[in-house]
């Protein structure tokens, strides 16, 4: 085996301490501490429960504060059964894609039925990037660009453009522009043409909170209004509103 799919086997490796006999006794909240530390140690590393049924990429049902520098962090949870992920993001970000440089653990089913849990967990740092954001897809192809503009008609910089196939827009994003820069401008390439339904944000994942930037691709119309696009094409001019939610 070579010295990198040896480091790679490595740091796939998942440690999970169980309760001990001397765990305390349930807590009066009915709540269970999760007591746990991500190696080697890592810091700025959060914690992602979900429960089983739920988008594992999506919202979870709770995220644990960010590990310190001694890798350390605390959650409680009601009992029940959960799937965890740890995951740190380089840009420090909470939410959003993890991309190459990234580290994730692997998907934990956790058992909580009270007391105090110790967990001991390992995030490897993902080498490929599977994401399908604007710079992952070949130029010249298929593709949707626009500005995305504030309610006064000025550029907005840092936003991304989520793509939905549903006009509901309730699901997972089945694409994700990058970051817009100091122009407003995004361009965000696609495999395939087809009818798609548009978002802009300042946030990534979960639904819109107070103060988030947002807004979404329509034509003075209720409903989002779609974009169709056919296969080769190019629409550069589908520009998106935002505004801060409130």
């Amino acid at each position: 085996m070579s010295r990198l799919s040896l480091l790679i086997v490595l740091s796939f490796a998942l440690l999970v301490g169980g309760c001990s006999e001397n765990s305390p006794p349930p807590r009066a909240d009915g709540l269970t501490r999760i007591d746990a530390q991500v190696l080697a140690p890592l810091e700025g590393a959060y914690l992602y429960v979900y429960r089983p049924g739920m988008d594992l990429y999506g919202p979870a049902f709770a995220v644990s504060p960010a590990s310190g520098p001694d890798g350390r962090f605390e959650l409680s949870l009601p009992e029940g059964d959960y799937l965890a992920v740890v995951r740190k993001r380089q840009n420090g970000e909470a939410s959003g894609p993890v991309v190459a440089g990234d580290h994730r653990g692997e998907m934990l089913p956790l058992k909580v039925r009270g007391g105090q849990i110790s967990l001991k967990l390992e995030a490897s740092v993902k080498i490929g990037d599977e994401r399908r954001l604007s710079d992952a897809r070949e130029p010249g192809r298929t593709a949707l660009g626009g500005r995305i503009l504030d309610s006064e008609g000025r550029p907005v910089e840092g936003a991304r453009v989520h793509v939905y196939d549903h006009v509901q827009m309730s699901e997972r994003p089945k694409y994700v522009s990058e970051k817009t820069g100091p122009d407003g401008r995004y361009l965000i390439h696609l495999p395939e043409g087809g009818t798609y339904y548009l978002a802009a944000r300042d946030k990534f994942g979960g639904p819109p909170r107070l103060g988030d930037l947002y807004g979404r691709y329509d034509q003075g119309t209720i409903e989002p209004s779609a974009v169709v696009l056919e296969d080769g094409q190019l629409l550069d001019d589908v520009n998106i509103t935002v505004t801060k939610v409130w």
